[in-house]
């Protein structure tokens, strides 16, 4: 009787509880575009309009395309992400009022980072404030066109070896899953840049280094939205945003090759060895420098990178890498198999220009309009990050409303959403290259393409993945034709509980040789 008793006041205790809270989130909490005069989403308690991201039943790049479309008319427009108000920015000169005008009122992500307890959390795109700034500073010469250039011998040595496993396939006479394929090249590829390692994930897709890749990119519904939208929460129960096991792994990786190469006085010209001058000098040297010379005057006021924070930067560059390019990769070679006369019309380009060039080479990749066209595209239809996200970092008016934005309060730019917006990119739906040409271009608003982002946390790596991506789609075009299978995919549905685009169902495709 007693232990009946004790149960019913808990239970008694918890409704009101919940009671409490639901009247607090009804009458206070999502009251706040209300109050301001702001149209709104309605929400649903306790989670806002975000509950199906977290049950894991939609993924959260379609539930703001959805705010986007129903209220695109509107410059923008409030929503609820668990207790916090969140706003959704619809028009392109907002957009650049947000991202880059007034950037200083809205420099950071608000997502969640602590590199105490996951020090992979520590880098360029989480950190916020000063420290992010300070690191954009000094990463920003690891990405000039120079030090690229100086890249690219890396990534034909690995097109070459994608060109000969895909001419196996072609003979094994089977339809080919494209994104596994492709997330094994650029894994080899950013693991030899990197972090100085050959792992030839290609031949051997059981590799380690390709468990812990897909480990990280695990569908983590709950996870991944407080990390976006609640980050206090992560924060409160200090839960580390990587798997344990990936932290291991790649923080033992990275310090064992770090050690390694100073032993035994390595220099590649890679990414691994501009972050070793992090660490040893706190800056890049320029384009012109050579890589033997002595560094001269260095400045004390230069903090110099430690292992963990370098092994952060490591680490971004290989997930950023190997992910959101072999997801282009796929979705590009996935439209053009159905649209052959755009196949057939990037393969011309390929031959004229590599016959130009006598092969492929870096001055070549870059020659390839139509190819960049078809990847801005694809870009377009599927763009990697389908949401950026900015938190207000101190109070500002929004320009023509009288609308206050409070300090912490979110931002979120539905990229996918503006994307796929009839008015802005007629028949959104179909793949139209021409998009991309000069003309179209300057006849649209520049910020209503933002695959990369823009302003000053514009991609860090945009030159980077773009070369890597032709290197990747040239080498597989230039002898190769992909058409429609039995198990290709007619229509795409987006994974739930993932940041980056993805799709539920793997992409196959057939592989021909060209004739």
């Amino acid at each position: 009787m007693i232990v009946q008793w004790i149960l019913l006041k808990l239970f008694g205790v918890l409704f009101l509880i919940i009671i409490g809270l639901y009247l607090y989130f009804k009458l206070i909490v999502f009251n706040f575009w209300r109050r301001k005069g702001v149209l709104y989403e309605e929400p649903t308690f306790p989670t806002g309009n975000i509950t199906a991201a977290i049950f894991n039943k939609k993924s959260i790049h379609n539930i703001f395309e959805e705010i986007y479309i129903k209220h695109k008319s509107y410059p923008f427009v409030g929503a609820y992400s668990f207790f916090k108000p969140t706003l959704v920015i619809n028009d392109p000169n907002l957009i650049r009022f947000v991202m880059a005008k007034e950037f200083s009122s809205f420099h950071d992500r608000g997502m969640y980072c602590n590199e105490k307890i996951d020090p992979l959390s520590g880098h360029l795109f989480l950190l916020p404030g000063a420290k992010w700034k300070s690191l954009r500073t000094r990463l920003t010469p690891t990405f000039t066109s120079g030090k690229i250039k100086h890249m690219f011998e890396t990534l034909q040595e690995n097109g070459i070896l994608l060109e000969k496993f895909l001419e196996k396939k072609v003979h094994e006479k089977e339809e080919i899953a494209i994104k596994e394929i492709f997330a094994c090249f650029f894994t080899d590829i950013i693991m030899s840049i990197a972090f100085g390692i050959n792992c030839n994930c290609l031949e051997h897709p059981e590799s380690e280094f390709r468990y812990w890749g897909k480990k990280v990119f695990e569908p983590k519904p709950f996870v991944n939205t407080t990390m976006i939208f609640a980050s206090k929460i992560m924060e409160i129960f200090s839960i580390p945003l990587n798997d344990k096991g990936v932290i291991k792994f790649f923080m033992k990786t990275f310090e064992e090759t770090v050690q390694y190469r100073d032993k035994h006085n390595i220099e590649r010209r890679d990414f691994l060895n501009l972050i070793m001058q992090l660490m040893k000098n706190g800056y890049v040297k320029n384009d012109e420098e050579s890589e033997t010379d002595l560094v001269k005057d260095t400045s004390p006021e230069l903090e110099k990178f430690s292992m963990s924070e370098a092994a952060a930067q490591a680490f971004v560059f290989y997930v950023a890498g190997f992910e959101t390019t072999s997801s282009t990769v796929t979705f590009c070679l996935y439209e053009l198999a159905l649209n052959q006369d755009i196949q057939k019309k990037t393969q011309e380009e390929i031959d004229r220009v590599l016959k130009k060039h006598g092969g492929i080479s870096y001055n070549a990749i870059n020659e390839m309009t139509y190819l960049h066209m078809v990847i801005c595209e694809t870009l377009r239809k599927y763009p990697p990050l389908p949401i950026l996200n900015r938190i207000c970092t101190k109070d500002i008016e929004l320009p023509n409303s009288n609308v206050v934005i409070s300090e912490g309060t979110p931002v979120v730019i539905p990229i996918l959403g503006i994307h796929r917006d009839s008015n802005i990119y007629p028949e959104p739906e179909k793949f139209i290259p021409e998009r991309f040409t000069e003309e179209q271009i300057r006849a649209r608003h520049h910020y209503t393409y933002l695959p990369f982002g823009e302003g000053p946390r514009i991609c860090i790596g945009m030159r980077f993945a773009l070369i890597q991506t032709k290197v990747a789609l040239t080498n597989a075009l230039n002898k190769f034709v992909f058409l429609p299978g039995t198990k290709t995919p007619s229509k795409l549905e987006l994974t739930a509980g993932t940041i980056t685009l993805n799709t539920k169902c793997e992409m196959y495709l057939q592989i021909q040789q060209r004739s």
